[in-house]
């Protein structure tokens, strides 16, 4: 298969809600491209005395709405396609939940897993002392992403203080409690995506106590989302992949042992004796709900959508089905919750600790889970409602529901 570029992915999207909005061409035209795009060059002093130089990305696709909004990326595979997209959804994510959030993302291309903790903090506060005028609490607010962590968050936060000269909390997302992060932030996007999973139950009139469920890739997201689902609805969990492949068995897995044996091993492949699968395999067994909370753009093509057999797709991760993944099932009649509805918990939350940053007043856990449980209900039923009223998937009903919101506010700001 060849690979898929997210961020024509995510432009194809954006022209489908287009026609169906009969938006306009200078309104398209100003939401197909970011509106700035900044590249750095990063020189930090490695363990052995060589200073390497990592490239960085920040891309601030739309601020129509509020100050930018994303995470920030650290991989090796890291490209401007991929954040441009990332900053794309990001935009469509804050306002499909009403949030006064624009989008954005941020990216360095570098191997983490490599790196010792000084080379990574010396990577984290150059990445800001590179960026630092582009961002900050009213302008731009960076979060964790795929392999960085709430300490990483503190070294970039602590470097941002440094340069303004006083505490900036709110500049950074996704904290340690300790220094203004908020309750609940861990697993927000997997609790966000199993609130939107018991509302799509209901409409489709779904038992989750007696659902098998495949979950795709068991990082964060995913093994957070493993366990809600057992639970919060006692759903059985029959199938697991990480990168290197995926573990079944009809009978359930234990999600607590099997992230033991991940720890461990690195790998969920060869838990327990279970024969390996690939996530093709996976995708087609015999279960009701699958959880795609892999980091893979596309993975989800209209050959390999053919081959579902799940009722319900909870897309965790960003970007996992294709167009024509989309379309395929859709005609099989197969709901898909959307990913930047369905794992919009994460920057949800990302909001109330800005809110809470602001305020400089902590919200418990509960009441964290409560605001959110109310959030992501009510979009859900926003999405489904546009679903029906255009008689569209629930994709197409989600970019409905987002882009008006932000066209809206361009017209009314006189950007077009």
């Amino acid at each position: 298969m060849s690979k898929v570029n997210p961020f024509e992915m995510a432009q194809q999207q954006l022209l489908d809600c287009a026609k169906i909005l009969n938006l306009e061409q200078g309104v398209v035209d100003i939401l197909l491209q970011p509106q700035k795009q900044i590249q750095v060059s990063i020189p930090v002093k490695m363990d052995n005395g060589t200073t390497r130089v990592f490239q960085g990305f920040r891309v601030q696709y739309n601020n129509a709405l509020g100050p930018y909004k994303g995470g920030i990326r650290f991989h090796p595979d890291e490209t401007i396609d991929t954040v441009r997209a990332l900053a794309a959804w990001m935009t469509w994510k804050g306002s499909v939940l009403g949030l006064p959030l624009g989008g954005g993302k941020g990216g360095v291309i570098c191997n983490p897993k490599e790196m010792s903790e000084g080379e990574l903090e010396r990577l984290s506060r150059g990445y800001i002392r590179a960026l630092w005028q582009h961002i900050g609490p009213d302008m731009d607010v960076p979060a964790p992403d795929v392999y960085t962590t709430g300490q990483i968050m503190a070294w970039m936060m602590d470097e941002y203080s440094v340069i303004s000269g006083k505490n900036q909390y709110g500049v950074v997302t996704g904290k340690p409690i300790v220094v203004g992060g908020s309750l609940g932030r861990g697993d927000a996007t997997a609790k966000g995506g199993m609130y939107t999973l018991r509302e799509a139950a209901k409409e489709l009139k779904l038992d989750l106590s007696k659902a098998k469920v495949a979950v795709l890739g068991f990082g964060n997201a995913g093994t957070f989302a493993a366990t809600l689902a057992q639970e919060m609805f006692g759903s059985k969990i029959v199938a697991v992949t990480d990168s290197k492949g995926g573990v079944y068995d009809e009978n359930g897995l234990d999600i607590a042992a099997l992230a033991d044996h991940k720890n461990k091993t690195r790998s969920v492949i060869g838990f327990k004796g279970l024969k390996t699968l690939t996530n093709e395999d996976v995708l087609a067994l015999p279960v009701d709900i699958i959880v795609a909370a892999a980091p893979d753009e596309g993975a989800i093509n209209g050959k390999v959508a053919a081959t579902i057999k799940a009722k319900v797709i909870c897309e965790l991760a960003n970007g996992p089905t294709t167009p024509d993944g989309d379309a395929t099932l859709h005609k099989n009649g197969v709901h898909v919750i959307p990913d930047f509805l369905c794992n919009a918990g994460g920057v949800t939350v990302s909001y109330y600790e800005m809110v809470q940053n602001m305020y400089m007043h902590y919200w418990s856990i509960d009441e964290v889970y409560a605001k959110l449980d109310k959030a992501m209900t009510k979009s859900y039923h926003e999405v489904l409602a546009a679903s029906k009223e255009y008689k569209i998937n629930m994709r197409q009903a989600a970019y409905v529901v987002a882009v008006k919101r932000v066209v809206e506010a361009m017209k009314v700001r006189g950007w077009v």
